[in-house]
């Protein structure tokens, strides 16, 4: 079976921006580098919980996190994934990412990962994106059944699934 060149239909309007009383998400690209960085190797530990067995961020280079950057947004921009950056309202700090991409696992139309910076983890902002994504993705979004590896679903499940 082909697969779609897109995750959504040409004619859904992908969301620019959601905007809560606390943050903002919007379109992660190049420019939010040096501020992307800083979210990303202060929270190195944290994120290795967040995709076991990945690796990552460790040893990520600032020019790596450029391509990433890059990368991330291409795939916007040709609707096949979307990277959201999470910033404060006043855009000084990135305090965490969504990541909307498409899945080879046939109960679900998409996966979805996120997380905030560990200097969040603290304050409860972690729930309260998980929350704030699962309705925006119910409300704004074409999906019916997104997954969320790692958090509905444990990571030792969803690898049986995807193999």
């Amino acid at each position: 079976m082909k697969r779609p060149s897109t995750l959504v239909a040409d004619d859904f309007m992908v969301p620019d921006v959601l905007e809560t009383p606390e943050f903002r998400l919007r379109m992660l690209t190049v420019n939010d580098l040096i501020k992307d960085y800083d979210a990303v190797m202060s929270s190195v530990e944290h994120l290795k919980s967040v995709w076991p067995g990945s690796g990552w961020p460790e040893g990520l280079t600032l020019e790596e996190d450029l391509v990433d950057l890059g990368w991330h947004q291409k795939e916007f921009l040709m609707r096949r994934s979307f990277a959201y950056t999470m910033v404060t309202l006043d855009e000084a700090t990135v305090i965490g990412c969504v990541y909307i991409y498409p899945t080879q696992v046939e109960t679900y139309d998409s996966e979805v990962y996120l997380w905030v910076r560990a200097s969040e983890l603290d304050s409860g902002l972690d729930a309260r994106l998980f929350d704030t994504v699962k309705q925006w993705l119910a409300q704004d979004w074409p999906f019916v059944s997104p997954a969320f590896p790692g958090r509905e679903i444990d990571w030792t499940e969803w690898e049986s699934l995807v193999e």
